[in-house]
């Protein structure tokens, strides 16, 4: 019996370290699929997210990731949205229809709330006041997953304060308004939260730094961050070093490969085979980072 044959791409930028083509060479090879991951990466394509877009269309792709910084601007392409997506207002995932319709889903929400139960616990964001910086397509997803997990008081942060303003307004609309609030003092409000979550893409390598003010982080909190390029960004260090409970973006990666791709192939993965597969691409590619 010939093998199932599929291509499936990440359309984004500064992708090189993505862990994505490791995890889905391990789920087609355990499903008996000829597939192959293609990084499709703006830095080093020509044409913006339009042509490269219709680019994978043309070559037949069964559907993509999406990552920073498309997952907004990718929305007026597509011929529908699932209702999560478009609740999230972000799409991380494109499938297409063999009549090449083009249908958007956003599984990091759940991929963020899956590894957030599994590694730090709901019960640590019930009823809780969660600081959060950044408001872009990571960053609603996350916010979402947060509302999903009962979180009492989100408190938004971005440079950008109309795209803020926009999360907040989405958030009130399903939530209501007493749930979502803008900062006003960094610093002051995650001191008064229970935890803190970096949704920017600063902290990952290409973007060096940490957004969050490392004087307010304390014992008590616990810091997550979406960004698992490298696995402990400075943001993650601050919190360990302070004695904080941390969480890296790695199963958020995994918790979304696994839905992804049964949403792709109709085979759903093995989670836990993936986060071994995970494991060791990571270590492959530090070691590769280091030796250059």
């Amino acid at each position: 019996m010939t093998k199932r044959r599929m291509l499936v791409g990440l359309l984004g930028a500064n992708i090189q370290g993505s862990m994505s083509p490791s995890l889905f060479a391990d789920a087609f090879a355990a499903a008996g699929i000829d597939g192959y991951y293609h990084l499709l990466d703006a830095d080093r394509l020509p044409g913006r997210l339009p042509q490269l877009f219709e680019a994978i269309k043309t070559a037949g792709f069964i559907g993509a990731n999406v990552t920073f910084p498309f997952k907004q601007e990718i929305i007026p392409l597509l011929d529908a949205v699932d209702p999560s997506a478009a609740q999230v207002g972000a799409v991380n995932t494109v499938v297409f229809a063999p009549d090449g319709r083009s249908t958007g889903y956003n599984f990091d929400r759940a991929g963020w709330r899956n590894s957030f139960v599994e590694s730090i616990g709901g019960a640590s964001a019930k009823d809780a006041t969660v600081v959060q910086i950044g408001a872009g397509g990571a960053g609603r997803a996350v916010a979402f997953a947060l509302m999903d997990l009962g979180v009492a008081d989100l408190v938004l942060h971005d440079l950008d304060t109309a795209r803020a303003n926009a999360l907040k307004a989405d958030l009130s609309s399903h939530y209501g308004a007493s749930r979502c609030r803008l900062a006003q003092d960094l610093a002051r409000d995650i001191a008064a939260a229970a935890g803190v979550v970096n949704a920017t893409q600063v902290g990952m390598r290409g973007f060096p730094g940490n957004p969050v003010p490392v004087a307010a982080l304390k014992a008590a909190h616990w810091a997550a961050d979406v960004i698992y390029t490298p696995l402990q960004t400075e943001f993650l260090k601050a919190a360990a070093a302070k004695g904080a409970r941390t969480l890296n973006g790695s199963g958020m990666c995994v918790h979304q490969a696994v839905a992804v791709f049964a949403q792709l192939t109709g085979v759903t993965p093995d989670p836990a085979r993936l986060r071994r597969a995970f494991a060791i691409a990571v270590a492959a590619r530090d070691a590769a980072f280091a030796a250059t």
